[in-house]
């Protein structure tokens, strides 16, 4: 390995450990799998040889009749699936080839771990929105958590984040909406977030299963934005999480750093840069802030090097009842403190939705 690395790598290197980690790549698979990158062309091939030694592991644990042991190495080896094509837009044949890999393996994981875990997929605008609704042991009629992923996350990323609100009684419904996941191969990212999340809602209005009268939304990054935008024009959220979500996001499109430009592009289906500024300039929560009246929680850190944390904070004090957390060290969705932003994103959705009842 060169001592000088693709810059495009070594600042994947630098940024994303934490975030990857929290999600569930074990550090020593990041380590391992970073130290023999030395191309960012490279990037979706050494997460995909990482991938398959996980769902090697899986095989060998099903056939010794290790259930468990199983569906942990499948969900291991959806999250590197996932992370082998993030914010790696080198060919689009390939992005989508691990993308479905990753939706199988998550689908094999669930098998074993959460057999009630479904696959929801809503018709929209020609295409489909798909989701993935899991529900707690308990009570049987939960209050349901919308989680909304970011530019280049995707319901595959969260089965952790999941867990957590599983654990304290709610059920989560984790979407790919417009430019996003499995949905964004056909439909771009589109700032009216709100008629994704409507579709999604209308889709499961009728299930007993779940409470459909105490629904909360959560986002991240990207998603940060989505979540706070749709619950203004959605009653039916009766509670809002934002993390590191922006206000007006192309305001910052010069600092952001090109995979994220690059990536934001094709998912937007941009011709080039200079169109892909002017859709970011359509993410814009100017005039729309003061129809939430739900309550919100805006969390980020100040480390944040993504979406300057000021932005998250400009969304609480415009928001009615908004409150705004803040961690000292925390960096883009406080990725390298979960266990500061995810119980407390978790606690405040339960009592607000427990308070509903």
């Amino acid at each position: 390995m060169t001592n000088v690395p693709d810059p495009r790598v070594q600042a994947a290197i630098d940024n994303w450990a934490p975030r990857f980690v929290s999600m569930g790549v074990d550090y020593n698979d990041f380590v391992r799998t970073t130290a023999r990158i030395e191309r960012w062309e490279q990037w979706l091939d050494a997460w995909g040889e990482t991938a398959e030694e996980h769902v090697t592991l899986a095989r060998e644990a099903e056939d010794a009749g290790h259930s468990r042991s199983a569906g942990e190495a499948y969900q291991r080896a959806a999250v590197a699936y996932h992370f082998s094509k993030f914010v790696w837009v080198l060919d689009a044949e390939r992005h989508r080839e691990h993308t479905e890999r990753s939706i199988a393996a998550l689908a094999k994981a669930h098998a074993h771990l959460d057999p009630t875990a479904e696959r929801v997929e809503v018709p929209f605008r020609g295409w489909r929105l798909a989701a993935n609704l899991r529900r707690p042991a308990a009570p049987d009629r939960p209050p349901l958590v919308l989680l909304v992923p970011g530019l280049d996350s995707a319901k595959e990323e969260f089965f952790r984040w999941e867990n957590v609100f599983l654990a304290r009684g709610m059920a989560t419904l984790s979407m790919d909406g417009p430019g996003q996941g499995e949905t964004g191969y056909e439909l771009p990212i589109d700032a009216e977030y709100e008629h994704a999340v409507g579709a999604v809602l209308d889709a499961v209005a009728g299930r007993t299963d779940v409470d459909v009268r105490r629904v909360g939304a959560a986002g991240v990054s990207l998603g940060g934005y989505y979540a706070p935008r749709a619950a203004a024009f959605e009653p039916r959220i009766r509670a809002v999480v934002g993390i590191s979500g922006g206000y007006r996001l192309a305001d910052n499109w010069d600092d952001l750093p090109q995979l994220t430009r690059d990536t934001f592009r094709v998912k937007s289906h941009a011709r080039d840069d200079v169109d892909a500024k002017e859709r970011m300039a359509a993410l814009d929560l100017t005039g729309v802030l003061g129809r939430l009246r739900q309550p919100l929680l805006a969390i980020t850190g100040d480390r944040d090097r993504l979406v300057p944390w000021r932005e998250t904070k400009r969304i609480a004090d415009e928001a009615p009842n908004g409150t705004f957390v803040l961690y000292e060290g925390g960096t883009h969705v406080v990725s390298n403190m979960p266990y500061r932003y995810r119980p407390l994103c978790a606690d405040w959705l339960h009592d607000h939705l427990t308070a509903a009842e």
